[in-house]
């Protein structure tokens, strides 16, 4: 069973988090069974997309470079047309599609996508950044659907505390999960995609009817039900 369009999971988090390299660890991940597409997003270069060109992640046709001209935040929260319209000419061009990832511009903690344009978002942030980032909060680390902490290998070297950090994550975020991983080390990017994995399923089910937890606003204004 198909839906009528396919998942679209928006990535974000600060310049250097691993959102490429996280990407291309799904793909990897998850091209076995399902068919992936990816829109990146940079203000004036196309370097996230020849990054995942670079890797092999996915045929070249379905890795779409959008450049934005402005600050990340309006391209995926404010003034999402240029996204959207990537999105959707991707999927026309390459589909049947079942996810599409959409990369953010680096940004700030604040950076959060539009409920019209990512069904769910994963926030991503990393150890070297310092282990105090998810006690300082803000939306992309408070209400994203999943938290990704990453390059969980370079904690000894950066003297940042991971246990310190997913406690810290908890208290901010109540139920909604948070995950540690390296992408250097086994099991990589494993348990990030069975996530993703487990939103597709329910996205399916609910006929393309998910709804990210980051956009506010009751079910009814976005035409979503809630699955978490």
């Amino acid at each position: 069973m198909r839906a009528e369009r396919a998942l679209r999971v928006g990535i974000g988090g600060p310049v250097g988090s691993g959102k490429s390299s996280l990407i291309a660890a799904l793909c990897g991940e998850l091209r076995g069974e399902h068919r992936i597409g990816v829109v990146t997003n940079d203000i004036y270069t196309t370097e996230d997309a020849r990054f995942l060109h670079s890797t092999g992640a996915l045929p070249a046709e379905r890795i779409v470079a959008v450049q934005t001209g402005c600050c990340p935040h309006t391209a995926i929260r404010d003034d999402i047309t240029i996204n959207l319209e990537a999105v959707e000419q991707l999927e026309r061009d390459a589909g049947p599609l079942d996810l599409v990832l959409v990369e953010s511009g680096g940004d700030n903690l604040t950076a959060v996508f539009s409920p019209a344009l990512a069904d769910v978002q994963i926030f991503v942030i990393d150890v070297a950044g310092g282990d105090d980032i998810p006690r300082k909060g803000g939306p992309g680390i408070a209400r994203a659907d999943l938290l990704v902490i990453n390059k969980t290998d370079l904690a000894p070297f950066v003297g940042s505390d991971v246990a310190l950090m997913l406690s810290d994550a908890a208290a901010r975020r109540g139920t909604l999960p948070v995950l540690a991983v390296s992408l250097r080390t086994p099991p990589r990017a494993h348990a990030v995609a069975a996530w993703i994995a487990a939103q597709l399923d329910a996205f399916v089910t609910a006929e393309g009817h998910l709804h990210s937890s980051v956009g506010g606003g009751s079910d009814h204004d976005h035409g979503h039900a809630h699955t978490h």
